[in-house]
């Protein structure tokens, strides 16, 4: 399985595209597809048909998900997006931010 910069839980800035600089956290991530879902970033309209939770269908504004090279960690000491790189911490392999060379949990 492939290893990635992001991480389900972690807040992400987007760099580009239609929502770039806007920032949110990753509800769930696609490995297969390369993309992530982040909550508040790539709304789409979808026309729902009427179920459970919505009684009356209609047009629903929800998340779309975006590509993993569009995202950027948000370092949680400085609040700036950062580069993610890879060391050995305690004899298992750790992200670390290269802006600050802290460990990222």
């Amino acid at each position: 399985m492939a290893k990635f910069h992001v991480k389900k839980d972690d807040t992400v800035k987007v760099i580009s595209g239609e929502s770039k600089g806007q920032e949110g956290k990753v509800l769930e991530v696609y490995p297969s597809k390369n993309r992530a879902l982040v909550e508040g970033v790539n709304m789409v309209k979808r026309h729902t048909k009427p179920n459970a939770t919505h009684p009356n269908g209609g047009i629903v504004e929800q998340e779309a998900a975006i590509h993993l090279s569009n995202l950027m960690l948000v370092d949680p000491k400085t609040g700036e997006a950062t580069r993610v790189g890879r060391k050995e911490v305690d004899g298992k392999i750790a992200r670390y931010s290269k802006k600050t060379g802290e460990v990222i949990k």
